[in-house]
């Protein structure tokens, strides 16, 4: 399949709708409490494990979308830049998959049910009181810094193009862009 020049209407709502997932769920977790033995499976825990599992939801049509619908790097980037961009783009779906599936892991190996949109009870991917569920969510937790430094490195790069750059780089992902 042939990629296009732009994003179409469809990419642009997965990307801005994983934005504020994510930007959703960075909140949500760092007013959470901190998950220990006695933690239950309420209030902030449990929309923080209801809004990963539609980030994983979310992610994977988006990755089926992109796939489907490839759309080329912009022509004037230099070659160490569309690396950078690809590599960073790559990283970023396999952050975002990687930790909702720790964060799964380890929400069963408490014993907690993930459900999608609060109604459709995933199945367990970790048995309740595993040892490999609960290093999930060891992993889960460095991660969220990972990903956090390839967030802040994308915003870096859109911004880089649009100020310094000034090509059309930043604006072929802004909604209201009809322009390739």
């Amino acid at each position: 399949m042939a990629a296009s020049k732009s994003y179409g209407a469809i990419a642009k709502i997965f990307h801005w709708l994983i934005f504020l997932l994510l930007a959703a769920q960075y909140a949500v977790g760092s007013i959470m409490p901190h998950i220990g033995r006695g933690t239950l499976n309420e209030g902030w825990v449990n929309w923080h494990l209801s809004i990963g599992a539609a980030i994983l939801f979310v992610i994977l049509l988006r990755l089926i979308w992109r796939l489907s619908f490839p759309v080329t790097l912009s022509t004037g980037m230099s070659r160490w830049e569309s690396i950078l961009a690809y590599a960073t783009h790559l990283i970023l779906y396999a952050l975002v998959l990687i930790m909702t599936l720790l964060g799964w892991a380890a929400a069963n190996a408490r014993g907690w049910d993930v459900k999608l949109f609060g109604i459709v009870t995933l199945p367990a991917i970790a048995p309740n009181g595993s040892s490999w569920g609960h290093e999930a969510g060891d992993i889960h937790n460095i991660l969220v810094y990972v990903l956090l430094g390839f967030i802040v490195l994308h915003v870096a790069g859109a911004l880089y193009h649009y100020y310094v750059l000034r090509d059309r780089v930043l604006q072929r992902m802004l909604p209201a862009d009809g322009a390739s």
